[in-house]
């Protein structure tokens, strides 16, 4: 058995999340033992394709005229095409239409929420729909001392700066707005954002919040890798997550797994997996936020970091990948 794991453009996804996927499912297909390749043009028995670019219709076309089974991973919804881009908005109904086309071009729908499933099957899609995470890199995520270091060095923080952090594009969905308005009620605490979306590409909106209207506490250090990323997980005070919509939020694992205080916002992509109280701290409103986070930062609350851990280990690359050697033999054995 071999798939073919196939994202358009994956020079311009590295850096978002569906980018994580594909390093993800690139890991659990190799912690399987399942051969893989990302050359459409190999011979390969499933095509596994995780993205709707210009090249999906032709990539399908191609693999079933080899005979080939073809499993569409449902990242994308219209929920969270909206409050993205420019124009997102206007475009969104005409969004969903295409989605509905690629992804009824499949045997098997794979998507990494229950809520996910729940929104593809209101589409009236006509295939299987199965809820598998995208999956948590637990290795790059234990507490590591000189990560720690790293993040506080490359910030120039001091011993007693407080730290609360998020990950996410410039998108007003991801709740970067809700991230400044919150950061103005603790000025003595430092804000970091990261993460990166080109400016032309944002609402005007948004552009001016990144460019120059933010408060003085928002550290916005765009695309930032490797140690200091991770450091920031492990030592930041909170990460707080005020998206709108996800599909998952692997950003959300990765703090997890980082045993990091958590909080996000009320939404149903996080039912049943995440309760507040029990693995992390949920708010509907700012002034909600505002409480939470003073809370968590006088250590008032209860401490959720293993329970959060526990959590993300339930969705291990090794637990993801065994999960997909199922599916992918099911579908060969249809």
């Amino acid at each position: 058995m071999k798939v073919c794991l196939y994202f358009e453009g994956k020079e311009m996804i590295k850096t978002s999340g569906i980018g994580r996927a594909l390093k993800h499912q690139m890991a659990a297909c190799e912690s399987a033992g399942i051969e893989y390749t990302l050359d459409p043009d190999d011979d390969y028995d499933i095509l596994h394709i995780n993205t709707v670019g210009m090249t999906s219709s032709a990539v399908i076309a191609k693999a079933r005229a080899r005979g080939c089974k073809v499993i569409y991973h449902a990242h994308s919804t219209e929920e969270d095409f909206r409050n993205s881009f420019v124009l997102s908005n206007q475009i969104a109904p005409m969004f969903k239409k295409m989605l509905i086309s690629l992804y009824s071009k499949a045997d098997l729908i794979l998507t990494p929420t229950p809520y996910s499933k729940s929104l593809l099957e209101g589409y009236g899609i006509d295939v299987k729909i199965i809820a598998l995470s995208n999956g948590i890199d637990l290795n790059r995520f234990h507490y590591d001392e000189e990560k720690v270091k790293a993040f506080r060095k490359y910030f120039s923080l001091k011993a007693d700066d407080r730290v609360v952090i998020s990950v996410g594009l410039y998108f007003e969905r991801k709740g970067i707005l809700d991230f400044m308005e919150v950061a103005k009620a603790f000025p003595d605490v430092k804000f970091i954002w990261f993460g990166y979306t080109p400016l032309y590409s944002i609402p005007k909106k948004i552009r001016d919040v990144v460019e120059e209207d933010h408060p003085n506490n928002v550290i916005l250090p765009g695309y930032v890798k490797g140690s200091v990323i991770e450091g920031a997980y492990a030592n930041a005070d909170c990460f707080f997550f005020p998206s709108y919509e996800e599909t998952e939020g692997i950003v959300v694992s990765e703090a997890l797994a980082s045993s990091a205080n958590v909080l996000l916002r009320d939404i149903p992509v996080y039912d049943p997996w995440l309760v507040h109280g029990e693995n992390c701290y949920k708010g509907k409103s700012n002034e909600e936020f505002i409480d939470m986070l003073k809370k968590i930062l006088a250590n008032e609350c209860a401490n959720l970091k293993e329970a959060g851990k526990r959590t993300a280990e339930k969705r291990s690359i090794q637990e993801v990948g065994a999960e997909l050697k199922k599916v992918y033999e099911a579908v060969l054995s249809q």
